[in-house]
């Protein structure tokens, strides 16, 4: 080893700290989570805190944010107004301490009877962090009848402390600055974070409005809900509620440690249940918890207990029946928790989640206490969420089931120890070149295999009128083994969108194994059917080939044209009759035979051939008219159906065809 590379590479001089503004600009995701659009997010919301905290103590019920075309925003409260000047105690000026100065600030004495008991920031590191990672920030600060402004610039104040007398009897903060592109890699925050984050805001703290203003669109929003969660819960579950909604608030003292101090808590949960929603959001001292941490365990703990023991208790439960899981409860819970406490134990500074033993085991306490009383005092609605659970953990089941019994029957290549019935496969491993032609029984089939190009054209007959997917379930569609087949030898899965089987969306665009999937079906009505209900199986069950523009209806000629040794093929009574006209002539018409008729070299003449045929491409234009259309004439609603014959029936039938 070359000792003296050794030293010149690390040794006592090479140990540096980073100091003042580098701290966060050069490592921005160690304070925001991310040097990306959610760090930049995270780090707005650090400086509309801060009004927040200032609004629950009873300063200012009104917050206004104003998000510029140049990716600046504007934040203004009518709170105190944070202090900033000179400060005996610290013989600094305070500015220089809350702008400035990493851990500081005037909230860690929150767990006493002082001000900022339930805060939002607690570690004095949000405002000095967002003003170290700003390209520009200016503060203006009125209180004590004097006005107070400040200015930096990454991270450096230029200028000092400017302070003049003001008239104005109120006080408060306006804080404008830039996210700086040296700091993240994306400052756009777009509209929609806002919109999202100050609902949330608006939700957990009653009565506080939040008023935005869009430069961008010209636009103003306003969020406000008097009654907190309780006027959230009613809105979001209208038209959905299973049950009633329900409050429970409680508050309490503890600790999370015999050798740590007691602190205060206090939470409100609101719930109902639903058979159409779930949603289930946890906050705690304002902030939202993505990932819950103590909360949501309380919840889930509790809830099961409760259900449980009211599921036995009722007799519900058949004879060695498996038992509930939280996901049934969960499928139908909404569920909205709003905890604070004067000391908290986040995850990280991007408070997503937290980890207090005290506030977990005090809020499963409760809602062990609580929940029994509400089914007691609630019967009816107690036996209604109780039934819907059941129905939701038999509905699981045999999802379950179905997920496993799909599994094995759409796995597996397509050779010749694994063969699906009757398919018959190309030469070519070429997936360019690759088509696949779904058609019309064996006779149809017969014709085609003599007609068709070996080389790329595989078929795969449909034996008879498959099932209509949009009126069967799942497990009957999957049941059938035409159905299971042809999913098989197209090799790219399933989409499937429902909350018990979404584990059998399966679906892989890139292990598709043809370029083309053609249905060929006769021209007749029998051969329409049969063409609609092969493709409202591709529309439920792997739609986005559609999308992708892999789907294509082989046409059919509606009439051989005989003149002489010529042979013309019309595919319209419009062609039919323009061919006519232009035999000068004797010349015979005669309606084209099934497909399973046609001699082989018809058939690729007029269906199989690239350079003859006519193919038409399945393009969901417009998807919801798409849906639609399919849910009217194949799905389960009738009367719609009706209402669409009795309008549009008159279009689709063949007057000439009447004697």
């Amino acid at each position: 080893m070359n000792t003296e590379n050794l030293k010149k590479s690390y040794d006592n001089d090479s140990i540096t700290s980073l100091k003042g503004a580098d701290r966060v600009r050069k490592r921005p995701s160690v304070i925001f989570g991310s040097d990306g659009l959610d760090g930049c997010e995270h780090s707005i919301f650090e400086i509309i805190s801060n009004s927040i905290d200032e609004a629950r103590e009873g300063y200012g019920r009104v917050i206004e944010i104003s998000r510029h075309r140049d990716c600046s925003v504007t934040v203004k409260d009518h709170g105190r107004g944070c202090p900033v000047d000179y400060n005996p105690t610290e013989k600094k000026y305070n500015w220089e301490l809350v702008f400035c100065e990493l851990y500081a600030g005037g909230k860690f004495q929150n767990n006493s009877e002082e001000s900022y008991s339930f805060s939002l920031g607690l570690n004095g590191l949000g405002l000095c962090s967002t003003q170290y990672s700003s390209e520009f920030m200016d503060v203006d600060i009125y209180r004590d009848g004097c006005h107070y402004m400040l200015r930096f610039e990454k991270g450096e104040n230029i200028g000092g402390l400017i302070k003049e007398p003001c008239r104005s009897v109120g006080t408060g903060s306006i804080i404008h600055w830039r996210p700086d592109r040296e700091v993240f890699t994306d400052i756009d925050v777009p509209l929609s974070y806002y919109l999202d984050a100050l609902k949330k805001q608006a939700i957990v703290n009653d009565g506080l409005r939040f008023e935005l203003y869009d430069e961008e669109t010209d636009e103003t929003y306003s969020f406000c809900y008097e009654n907190g969660i309780q006027d959230y819960i009613w809105e979001i579950s209208e038209g959905q509620r299973l049950t009633d909604p329900y409050t429970l608030r409680y508050e309490t003292k503890g600790r999370d440690r015999e050798d740590k101090p007691d602190y205060k808590l206090k939470f409100q949960i609101a719930f109902c249940f639903s058979n159409e929603l779930s949603k289930i959001e946890y906050y705690h001292n304002s902030s939202f918890l993505e990932y819950g941490g103590s909360p949501d365990k309380a919840v889930k703990s509790a809830f099961m207990w409760a259900i449980e023991m009211y599921l036995k208790n009722a007799g519900l439960y058949k004879k060695d029946e498996k038992k509930i899981t939280f996901t049934d409860i969960e499928d139908s819970l909404i569920l909205i928790s709003s905890s604070f406490s004067t000391i908290t134990s986040y995850e990280n500074q991007t408070k997503k989640s937290i980890t207090n033993k005290f506030i977990q085991d005090a809020m499963t306490d409760y809602l062990k206490k609580q929940l029994p009383v509400y089914f007691i005092e609630n019967k009816m609605e107690a036996d209604k969420l109780a039934a819907q659970v059941m129905v939701n953990k038999r509905s699981r089941e045999t999802a379950e089931k179905t997920r496993v019994s799909i599994k094995k029957k759409l796995t597996g290549s397509i050779d010749i120890n694994n063969r699906v019935e009757k398919f018959v496969n190309c030469r070519t491993k070429d997936l360019n070149r690759r088509e696949i032609y779904i058609v019309e029984g064996d006779s149809a089939m017969g014709s085609c295999k003599l007609g068709r190009d070996a080389e790329f054209q595989a078929i795969m007959p449909v034996r008879g009128k498959i099932l209509n997917c949009l009126k069967a379930d799942y497990d009957k569609i999957f049941n059938s083994d035409i159905i299971t087949d042809l999913l098989r030898v197209l090799g790219c899965g399933v989409e499937i969108h429902t909350k018990h089987n979404h584990d059998l969306n399966s679906f892989d665009l890139s292990q598709l194994r043809w370029s083309k999937i053609i249905i060929c079906t006769d021209a007749d009505v029998d051969g329409f059917q049969i063409r609609a209900l092969i493709l409202t199986m591709l529309y439920r069950l792997v739609p986005t080939l559609i999308e992708a523009k892999k789907v294509f209806i082989a046409e059919s000629p509606l009439y051989e044209i005989n003149a002489g040794k010529k042979t013309f093929f019309a595919y319209t009574e419009k062609e039919k009759a323009d061919i006519t006209a232009k035999i000068p002539g004797k010349f015979t018409i005669q309606r084209s035979k099934g497909l399973g008729e046609n001699e082989p070299d018809m058939m690729w003449l007029t269906t199989m051939n690239p350079e003859t045929r006519r193919l038409i491409q399945v393009v969901p234009d417009d998807a919801a008219d798409t849906q639609s259309m399919f849910e009217i004439l194949l799905g389960d609603n009738l009367k719609g159906r009706k209402e669409f014959i009795e309008r549009h029936g008159h279009k689709y039938i063949d007057f000439s065809e009447i004697v």
